[in-house]
Order: structure tokens, then C-alpha cells, then sequence
């Protein structure tokens, strides 16, 4: 009998977006301790045109050919022999380690957490890179509670829209900078206050935090140190904090990239549920256009998360 056909995004070589091509490929068979899964939204993260590009290349040599993503929501097709905790036909969310760019994926069932049914699949494919990101940095690396000032960097992208959010839900004087276009849209977020980057400079407003969270690097992230105060935090998830420029000042800092439990997921998504926090898709696109997708990624200044909607044609 013949192997069902799919449909996927591939990746043969490192380059620009035409690299991701749309190919017919066999639909993979869980193991026994993996799922299948129908995947009908996958979220397009900044990590996957870097790694697409070759940008990792020395530290992490990238093995062709393969599906780029992680971040899928869809429902589960198959189980295998010694899965107990999820059954066939289970909405679920999570991250696969065998790609997203596809219409089924396999993946362990530890990566999963369900699907409640108040949310859409778009919007908890925004949870994996997006919500648990911004968790991890602000709760298990920063340990963010109740009345500290806390600012944020890129406020309107798609870790920083969480960020906010988490941030104001904690009960945090937030504080967000994003562009002209974007002030709005964050304050509604629950930021305290909004800075515009293309006409101030963050530092002129912003001084003796808590914790900064940057999602941006470079430049921003050099410049963050001296808004911390003595004893506080700067995280990023964009580049490499100097330790000893932050020993020099007598604040921590971190590189923020930990993976969450799934339980930690499920959490986050009866907040999303309850209404409590809200998922910003700035874009959507279909498998297809993919490559459009990471090139909108790539330009740095998106609004929410660019998410992938999928149509499985089986």
C-alpha cells in the first residue's frame, strides 16, 4: 500500500526565503512514544530565518534536508503504542522537534499541552516562542512580582506583546517602547507607559528598573544597562548580556531561552481562555507562502506574531 502524501515547507541549503520550498512528502508515522499530529496553525518565529540563513551554522551545523518550525496547535491523528496521556482527535498545542512548516508533524507528547476550546489554533500557536518566552524571562529568570518597574523592549512584537501583558497581569508598572505606529496598540496591552523609539530615547524616560527585558539586541541591549538599578536584572532574548559590564554595575543579567513544562503551557492558555491575556496575530499566511512569511519576520518590526494557517489536504 502506498504511503499517504503531504504537503510541507523544505529547506535543502542555507539562503534567503526561496530557499523554503513546498514539497510532497510521506506523512510520518508517530513512534511509541510520539503523537501525529494535524497541524492547522503553525508560528513563524524569528529563530527560523536565522537558522535558515546559517547564522548558527558554526555553533549548531543545521542538517539538511529539514522542516523549519516549532511552534504548531492542530489535532492528534494518531497516538503510538505506549501514549496514554492524549488520544486521537485532541485539540493540542506545543512545539515539535521534527518541524511545523507542514500539514502533519510528529513530536513527543511531553512538548504538548491541550487545547482549550475558547482559544482559536491561531491563537495558541502563538504560545510556544511567543507566551512561554516572554513567561520564562519574566517569572523564572526575573522573578517580576507585584509594584517593580519593569520595561520592555519591542512591546509590540510577538514576545513582547505577552510580555506586557504577563507584566501588567502580575501587577508590574510597565513600561514598553515600540514605534510611532504601535503606541496605541501597547498601552492597550496594559503598559503604563508607551515609548516611541523613532523619536526618544528610552533612557531619558526610563531609569532605576527592576528588570528590562530586551527582545531586540544590539544597540538596545547596550544601551539598557545603565536604566537598571542597582541590584536589577537585564534579560534578553536577542543577544548576549556582557557579565562583566553587569558585574561593573552590580546588576544580574541573563541570556533568556529555557524551555517550558507543558503544564506551564496549559496555564497560559486558561489565562488566554479566561481572557486574561490575548494573543496578537499580526499576520497570518498559508503554508504556501511561507517564504513571505519569514521574510516578514525578518524585517524586525511586525505587530504580534506572523502565524502560518494550514489546510491539511488529507
Amino acid at each position: 500500500m502506498d504511503s499517504l502524501k503531504i504537503k510541507g515547507i523544505m529547506v535543502h541549503q542555507y539562503g534567503g526565503p526561496e530557499v523554503l520550498q513546498v514539497e510532497t512528502m510521506d506523512r510520518p508515522t508517530p513512534g511509541d512514544k510520539e503523537v501525529l499530529v494535524r497541524v492547522h496553525a503553525a508560528g513563524v518565529l524569528p529563530i527560523e530565518w536565522k537558522i535558515r540563513q546559517g547564522l548558527f551554522k558554526q555553533m549548531r551545523p543545521t542538517t539538511f534536508p529539514y522542516i523549519p518550525g516549532s511552534a504548531i496547535a492542530g489535532v492528534i491523528e494518531e497516538v503510538g503504542a505506549h501514549v496514554t496521556k492524549f488520544r486521537k482527535g485532541q485539540e493540542v498545542f506545543g512545539r515539535s522537534s521534527n518541524g511545523a512548516y507542514a500539514e502533519y508533524i510528529i513530536t513527543d507528547v511531553e512538548r504538548l499541552a491541550v487545547k482549550l476550546s475558547g482559544i482559536s489554533f491561531a491563537e495558541a500557536a502563538t504560545i510556544s516562542g511567543g507566551a512561554t518566552t516572554a513567561w520564562q524571562a519574566l517569572f523564572n529568570n526575573g522573578n517580576l512580582h507585584k509594584d517593580q518597574r519593569v520595561l520592555i523592549h519591542g512591546a509590540a512584537g510577538g514576545v513582547g506583546s505577552f510580555a506586557v501583558q504577563l507584566a501588567a497581569w502580575k501587577g508590574a508598572h510597565v513600561i514598553g517602547t515600540c514605534s510611532t505606529a504601535n503606541v496605541e496598540r501597547v498601552k492597550s496591552l496594559g503598559a503604563a507607559e508607551v515609548i516611541d523609539y523613532t523619536s526618544n530615547r528610552f533612557e531619558d524616560f526610563a531609569e532605576g528598573m527592576d528588570l528590562v527585558l530586551d527582545t531586540v539586541g544590539g544597540e538596545t541591549l547596550e544601551r539598557s544597562y545603565d536604566v537598571v538599578k542597582k541590584g536589577g536584572m537585564l534579560l534578553s532574548i536577542a543577544g548576549q548580556p556582557s557579565q562583566e559590564k553587569a558585574r561593573d554595575l552590580g546588576i544580574r543579567a541573563e541570556f533568556s531561552n529555557a524551555l517550558l513544562t507543558s503544564e506551564t503551557m496549559e496555564e497560559i492558555a486558561q489565562l488566554m481562555a479566561a481572557g486574561s491575556l490575548k494573543a496578537v496575530i499580526g499576520h497570518t499566511y498559508p503554508l504556501h507562502a511561507a517564504s513571505e512569511a519569514q521574510l516578514r519576520s525578518q524585517t524586525g518590526h511586525g505587530q504580534g506574531r506572523i502565524v502560518l494557517e494550514i489546510q491539511p489536504s488529507l
